[in-house]
């Protein structure tokens, strides 16, 4: 497999970042189609709004927060496959609007993500 990473979409797309997926539910603020530079958009691998609301990005809350867009993403192993099956041939960058870099969904997806 090849490398697949997390990245701010806020941050500047690069010749570098691959095959680039954003992983959120809704659309970034402030930013245009034109800058996201995305290879596609899988809302599927995004925590459900219940979840997403409910965690609030709150460092409190984030351990349980991870066991639980874990047991959610058990229900989507084509989508991960699919993910998987591109970073075979290419690097894959996964895309998050969230400020924090480690308390975020777009990190537990690419734990999960490189586990199989």
């Amino acid at each position: 497999m090849k490398t697949i990473q997390i990245k701010r979409i806020y941050e500047d797309a690069e010749a570098t970042d691959g095959y680039r997926i954003l992983v959120d539910r809704i659309w970034p603020r402030g930013i245009t189609k034109e800058r996201a530079h995305l290879d596609e958009w899988d809302k599927e691998v995004a925590p459900s709004t219940e979840l997403r609301k409910w965690f609030h990005h709150s460092e409190q809350k984030f351990e349980e927060f991870e066991k639980l867009y874990r047991e959610e993403l058990k229900s989507k192993p084509e989508e991960l496959n699919k993910i998987r099956e591109i970073a075979k041939k290419q690097k894959v960058t996964l895309l998050f609007a969230a400020r924090d870099l480690k308390i975020n969904h777009a990190a537990v997806l690419l734990e999960v993500l490189k586990e199989k």
